[in-house]
């Protein structure tokens, strides 16, 4: 056991090495340049990560491992259920009608033709699938790691998905503000928002899209944050499959409470310098999360996984892109 008498020394010490780790990628996510680009101090983690698993990782004790993999399952299970302090049901109600089915459509329908053409036409394998299709269609990185989760996936495969995130959500940045202000679009403030947030994968990236245009940005990041609920039934729907077969359903717990810690923070019981500091610390948290995945992710596998991943994710970006627009055109 990870934390008992004999090992919880070692377990400790791998938790404060990635901890460090994840400072590193909070201070680095702050500097000009990353800022500029909306590079989350999850995709710096991931990448410092990274970086350590492909040159110093042999010199690492391997009792500190379990360290690591604590980070990267159940730090991670915690930091999903605290993402509830970012969303309430109020915000939820303020976007609409049309938010809500923007939202719901696209995460729906961009999942399932994930799922098709992932291992249908692609031939790729069910996590490695799975994964990509829950980054394009949900909330990026954050979702990647959640639905890793459920799945019980090896950690390349979600590097593999984090990667394509950072590459189409970056893209979109730059993108859709072109896309708007050259008249392509042609969108008044308010749809342009519910495009964007239907369609952009990180929370970071819809914040950068929506505030370049004048009057989007706020009901961007609420729509956003309604396809961050929608992740709930998903991982309830993916548990209940990957159940199939096994005398017990699990259930992923962490979903669950994080509905129940967005319900809590709907009454608005708590004062907005507390709702700051939690929200601090599960950043906090899942960047070591990012960053303890990171470190389980040697380049050999990512070879291995080779540029199918990639093709699914820029077919699922073509599909959020046309299909998001035209849902948008026709809900207002």
């Amino acid at each position: 056991m990870p934390f008992s008498p004999r090992h919880r020394a070692d377990t400790l010490s791998g938790l404060l090495f990635v901890a460090l780790f994840a400072i590193a990628a909070l201070r680095i996510a702050e500097w000009p340049g990353i800022r500029e680009l909306r590079l989350s101090p999850l995709i710096v983690g991931i990448v410092l990560g990274m970086v350590y698993a492909n040159t110093l990782r042999h010199r690492l004790p391997a009792a500190w491992v379990p360290g690591i993999q604590f980070s990267a399952k159940v730090l991670l299970r915690l930091a999903v259920a605290l993402y509830g302090f970012r969303i309430s049901f109020q915000e939820l109600v303020a976007v609409g009608p049309p938010g809500l089915i923007a939202s719901s459509v696209m995460l729906t329908t961009t999942f399932l033709l994930g799922a098709w053409l992932g291992m249908r036409l692609l031939r790729m394998d069910r996590d490695t699938t799975l994964l990509t299709a829950a980054g394009s269609s949900v909330c990026g990185a954050a979702a990647v790691l959640a639905t890793e989760s459920v799945l019980e996936a090896k950690p390349y495969k979600s590097a593999v998905a984090v990667g394509t995130v950072v590459l189409f959500g970056t893209l979109s940045m730059f993108l859709y503000p072109v896309l708007e202000r050259s008249g392509v679009l042609g969108l008044p403030p308010e749809a342009y928002g519910v495009y964007v947030g239907a369609t952009v994968h990180e929370v970071a990236h819809v914040v950068a899209a929506g505030a370049a245009v004048v009057g989007a940005a706020e009901a961007a990041v609420i729509v956003k944050m309604t396809r961050v609920m929608l992740l709930v039934p998903l991982l309830l729907i993916l548990g209940a499959m990957v159940a199939r077969g096994r005398a017990k359903l699990r259930i992923p717990w962490f979903a669950v409470a994080f509905l129940g810690v967005a319900g809590f923070n709907s009454l608005g019981l708590l004062p907005p310098s507390w709702l700051a500091a939690i929200q601090h610390f599960d950043t906090f948290l899942l960047t070591m999360a990012m960053t303890a995945l990171g470190m389980e992710t040697g380049m050999e596998k990512l070879r291995a996984a080779g540029a199918k991943p990639l093709a699914l994710a820029a077919l699922l970006y073509l599909w959020l892109v046309g299909v998001g627009y035209l849902l948008v055109r026709l809900l207002f």
